[in-house]
């Protein structure tokens, strides 16, 4: 019973007084206070006399060791020692628990009042009652005023339950509504959406149906315009066909007879200035062959047996511009046979011959003409970013190619680049080191032939399809190099006046 009240004890409990009381009991067992003396004697020493007495007399556990022993925090342990014995104290209530520490109380209350009329009747003051007496009863007032204090306790305890309790009820009931109007503004939203897809389903049958009306009409209308179309072509070549037909026919052969007689005109008047140059210097000894035109070679041909043979000279070809006032040496120009490129477009070729102290010129008789539709041609591949050419490559830094196998010739709006599959043999975007120009001399391939030197120490010789192509790649290198603000020429080429 003693160790059931003690574990009811709080230990939150403060105590106000530092020393315990002392009383005297008088007649009808009044309780009279004595005098305060000047002599106090020492709290510890009491404390100590009377520890001792009871630990010798009755070892129990004072009300002021179990003070200490909650303030020290010792209950803790204890009840983490017997959890199953807190379980069981814990699920009682609280009036349950103050109830059996009253009535402990008033049990000890009842042994100790037997006690202490049975020690009275030995003794004949209160104040010759042992000291243990004194502070039992002052233990036992402290033990009441505990029992008020935990009433108080509970009274607030149970205050704030109640509290508690309407808050949580109020709290329920705002939740309970809170779902309702959650469930309530959910069932009309989902009607609401029920008849926005319903709205919707019927828009798009009724658009469905439109464009069907509209499709089936429009449909018949193409028809009947096809048809009336159809009818008036019918009719118009029933009333003029063969005039029209014709018309147009007449206008391609004039345009091709046109053409024929330009060509054959410009071929006259060459041959009747060599004539007359002939007349007026008499016979050449060599002479130049070939079309004056971009796409073919010159070649220097001899006319007469007796002259010496043409590899015996040393040959320099030149070109100059149609007012003469300019002549410019094309390096590597050395051989019989040379082939205009596009940067001869427009001006004379002079090929001088040298042996010993004797000079032989010899130049055409007109500017180089373009290629026809080379222009047009040239215009539509600068279109594109990225212009593809098939080659072979002949000669690298000099030295013949052993591979005779095709690649591909790139020609882009940044860079060139030549490459055989997935490998690439030269990659290199317009700068000032990099040379594109016709090859300078050799055999009839010369006019299919570029010298291409990618960037110093690196040169290439490419053989093209075709003169169209490659004129087409020179020309398109340059536009595009122009545009980078870079002039892309030939070895030791000077660029036209006014570039």
């Amino acid at each position: 019973m003693q160790e059931e009240a003690v574990r009811m004890v709080s230990s939150d409990v403060n105590f106000a007084k530092g020393q315990f009381p002392e009383y005297k009991i008088g007649a009808n067992n009044m309780i009279i206070e004595p005098e305060k003396s000047s002599e106090i004697i020492p709290l510890k020493e009491i404390v100590a006399r009377e520890t001792a007495q009871l630990l010798e007399q009755h070892k129990r556990l004072s009300v002021r060791d179990l003070k200490e022993k909650f303030e020290k925090g010792l209950l803790g342990a204890n009840k983490l020692s017997n959890e199953a014995k807190w379980r069981e104290v814990a699920s009682l209530d609280r009036q349950v628990l103050l109830k059996k520490l009253r009535d402990t109380l008033e049990s000890l209350r009842g042994e100790w009042l037997v006690l202490i009329e049975m020690m009275l009747k030995k003794q004949s003051h209160w104040s010759d009652s042992p000291p243990f007496l004194i502070t039992f009863f002052n233990q036992l007032s402290i033990v009441e005023a505990l029992a008020v204090q935990l009433t108080q306790r509970e009274g607030e305890l149970l205050h704030e339950k109640a509290e508690v309790k309407k808050l949580a009820n109020f709290l329920k009931q705002a939740t309970e509504d809170a779902r309702k109007v959650a469930e309530e503004e959910r069932a009309i939203a989902l009607a609401e959406i029920e008849k926005a897809k319903a709205a919707i389903k019927r828009v798009e049958q009724a658009l469905e149906e439109h464009e069907l009306s509209t499709t089936s009409t429009e449909n018949q209308e193409l028809e009947e315009l096809r048809k009336e179309i159809q009818e008036a072509r019918r009719i118009k070549m029933l009333h003029q066909p063969s005039r029209v037909m014709d018309m147009e026919h007449e206008l391609r052969a004039l345009r091709k007879l046109v053409l024929e007689k330009t060509q054959l005109c410009i071929q006259l008047k060459k041959e009747l200035a060599m004539i007359k140059k002939l007349q007026d210097e008499g016979p050449h000894l060599y002479e130049l062959e070939g079309s004056e035109s971009l796409g073919s070679c010159l070649r220097i041909v001899c006319r007469s047996d007796s002259a010496p043979g043409i590899s015996n000279y040393s040959i320099q070809w030149y070109r100059v511009n149609a007012e003469g006032s300019r002549k410019e040496i094309i390096s590597g120009a050395t051989k019989e046979i040379y082939a205009p490129e596009p940067f001869d477009v427009g001006r004379i070729l002079h090929a001088e011959m040298n042996l010993n102290d004797q000079r032989v010129t010899l130049m055409t008789m007109s500017p180089i003409d373009p290629a026809a539709g080379l222009g047009s041609y040239v215009e539509a591949l600068s279109k594109k970013s990225d212009s593809e050419f098939n080659v072979v490559v002949t000669q690298a830094n000099g030295r013949d190619y052993a591979s005779n196998s095709v690649h591909v010739f790139h020609v882009g709006k940044l860079r060139i680049k030549l490459r055989k599959g997935r490998s690439t043999k030269a990659k290199e975007s317009y700068s000032a080191s990099m040379q594109l120009c016709g090859v300078r001399g050799g055999g009839n391939a010369a006019a299919k032939a570029v010298f291409w030197q990618s960037k110093k120490g690196l040169v290439f010789t490419l053989a093209f399809e075709s003169e169209r192509e490659r004129n087409a790649a020179i020309m398109l290198a340059r536009k595009f190099a122009s545009d980078c603000n870079v002039l892309l020429l030939g070895p030791d080429d000077q660029a036209p006046a006014g570039t």
